[in-house]
């Protein structure tokens, strides 16, 4: 049974800052002379928050941050460049925020861990030793899980579920496209990062045809029989687009079984489709750094003790976000920002000789379906045995029978909410 819930800014916030508020008992709690080593590898919205939040419990760690890019393409929000409501550089931050928080900040590609010497191995900027590591690496596309879809297959048919230049070479080719023509989504199966992303994009491009464009389809091709707030997701789209967007799942033939990208053929087991614009999302996992730390299991993804964040493959390295294994807690960037703040206060209580403390979390992922029309789905979650679990009654979805306010209102809430968590984490 669909749960609805009360819509409130102060829903959002207490969400947003359950896990702030243990985090900011932690500084009285961690007094301590010892200078322990933490290396953080991964500067996304886990990797940042947890680096700035370890300083800010305990400044006696040194904390190294490693990350390949000199700045940051958020993908939250990024659908919204293809209806042309955001622009790409909106999307980007810089790591000086982190920076001045007092973490050190290397630009360098983290190729190696050795779990038992505890070193990280970079590109150009040699070993980094550590006591404990973190490991946020987000997602790599799982190469070869779809027949045809490779890394040279991307700039055909882009993915663009990591924010950047595939971001825009996507916008690039619907802008391209003549009005009548056919853009197919490919979206995989679970798990995967951002459960309703792919429905949120095909919203924003069906916004961007509907105004440019409105002789053009949208067909997305989908592995799975239901999605993330469905209801809502097809309630805007015959509100907002009509017929425009069609959904073809798993039992009807939608699963994308493989793809040409010379050709620019997508074929499902009982059609082949050849549209103007392909939007392929491939099957994903853990970065591959996780891979070469062990603590990626044979699903690709890393299995984590649900109270500290820890590996069970390998001791003394945590992995938080869209890398691991974390049960009903879905991949999301506000995932990643509320599990990093427990995880670090876990860390600095380790490295003081103290327990892990069990403690809750929370999720709430925004949607936008257009213009003033947003819709989200929230979730509380606590450590049960080996799992984390969502505590039963804590959340749900928007309400399916909500007035065109509380849309216009779910809008602006997501926009607050990615406004504070950038700063947060960025600046």
């Amino acid at each position: 049974m669909t749960r609805s819930y009360a819509l409130t800014r102060r829903r959002m916030l207490a969400a947003s800052g359950a896990s702030a508020a243990f985090a900011a008992a932690a500084p009285a709690l961690l007094a301590s002379e010892t200078k322990a080593r933490v290396v953080v590898v991964g500067g996304g919205f886990g990797g940042a928050t947890f680096a700035r939040f370890l300083r800010a419990a305990d400044p006696t760690i040194e904390v190294t941050l490693i990350e390949q890019d000199r700045s940051y393409v958020a993908c939250p929000f990024s659908n919204l460049v293809f209806a042309g409501m955001r622009e790409l550089d909106d999307q980007t931050f810089t790591y000086q925020g982190v920076e001045a928080s007092g973490v050190r900040v290397v630009t360098d590609r983290a190729i190696d861990v050795d779990a038992a010497g505890k070193v990280v191995r970079t590109e150009s900027s040699g070993e980094f030793a550590y006591d404990r590591l973190l490991l946020a690496p987000g997602i790599d596309l799982n190469w070869g899980a779809l027949p045809g879809y490779d890394e040279a297959a991307t700039e055909q048919m882009p993915h663009a579920w990591k924010a950047g230049p595939q971001t825009a070479l996507l916008k690039d080719q619907l802008e391209a496209m003549d009005d009548g023509g056919l853009v197919v989504i490919g979206a995989p199966d679970n798990p995967f990062r951002c459960p309703p992303g792919p429905y949120e994009r095909a919203s924003m491009i069906a916004h961007y045809l509907k105004v440019y464009k409105p002789k053009s389809k949208l067909l997305i091709l989908d592995a799975k029989d239901k999605f993330s707030k469905q209801g809502l997701f097809q309630q805007g789209w015959d509100a907002l687009y009509g017929d425009m967007i069609e959904w073809v799942g798993l039992s009807a033939g939608g699963q994308v079984v493989s793809v040409d990208a010379k050709s620019g053929t997508v074929n499902t087991d009982f059609d082949s489709y050849t549209p103007a614009v392909a939007n392929i999302i491939p099957p994903q996992k853990a970065g591959v750094i996780a891979e070469r730390a062990g603590v990626a299991d044979a699903s690709g993804w890393c299995p984590i003790d649900p109270i500290s964040f820890e590996s069970p493959l390998q001791p003394d390295i945590h992995v938080l976000g869209d890398a691991s294994i974390a049960n009903a807690m879905p991949k999301s960037a506000f995932s990643a920002n509320a599990q990093a703040k427990v995880c670090a206060i876990q860390v600095a209580r380790l490295l003081n000789g103290n327990e892990a403390l069990a403690t809750t979390l929370a999720n709430t992922c925004y949607s936008i379906i257009g213009p003033d029309y947003g819709i989200s789905i929230a979730g509380v979650f606590k450590p049960d045995g080996t799992m984390l679990k969502e505590v039963v009654g804590s959340g749900g979805v928007s309400p399916i029978d909500a007035p065109q306010q509380n849309r216009v209102l779910e809008a602006q809430y997501a926009d607050d909410w990615f406004r504070i968590i950038t700063h947060e984490v960025f600046g």
